[in-house]
């Protein structure tokens, strides 16, 4: 009985926690909607997966020294360090993600941001909520200019290519 009162008792009684997760997979949604729409690898559910696992695994680590290190008075115990290993998986995951074909490399874009959902769901669950969304503000902003900066580009050096062919052709007349 004692374990179904503990039970109800953190289910109902932590509402900021759960709270976390939801915040923290809206931004996974909003996250990996952006890399679905435009067609790249690892979507909605992978990077939803990524940013609720990583607050998740905050929470835990938080959560647990509050729970544990007060049981003994000489236990130190690093919040973060759980939250700190998140960081291999996740260039584990991104390193899956990249995919080499002579010199053309592609899913580095992909593989960037699911660190970068990983920071998201870190953030969100230690509680960080305006930087995170700043950030996720901030990132998709420049990501947009980023993208007009790359089509401005590319269109010039089309157009260059285009030129060389007329003058070429032009010249061999």
């Amino acid at each position: 009985m004692e374990h179904l009162e503990r039970f109800v008792s953190e289910f109902f009684g932590e509402h900021e926690v759960y709270f976390r997760i939801l915040i923290s997979a809206a931004l996974g949604l909003l996250i990996g909607f952006d890399r679905t729409h435009k067609s790249k690898p690892a979507g909605v559910k992978t990077f939803t997966f990524v940013t609720v696992a990583c607050a998740l695994i905050t929470i835990v680590s938080l959560e647990s020294v509050d729970k544990y290190s007060v049981l003994h008075d000489r236990t130190m115990m690093d919040p973060m360090r759980l939250a700190a290993q998140i960081v291999t998986g996740l260039g584990f995951l991104g390193a899956g993600l990249i995919m080499k074909s002579g010199f053309e490399v592609k899913g580095l874009t992909s593989a960037a941001m699911i660190l970068f959902a990983g920071g998201v769901g870190i953030g969100i669950g230690a509680g960080f909520y305006g930087i995170v969304l700043f950030t996720i503000a901030v990132i998709f902003g420049f990501v947009r200019i980023g993208g007009w900066i790359e089509k401005w580009e590319h269109d010039k050096a089309q157009s260059k290519m285009r030129d060389k062919r007329e003058e070429m052709r032009v010249s061999h007349k």
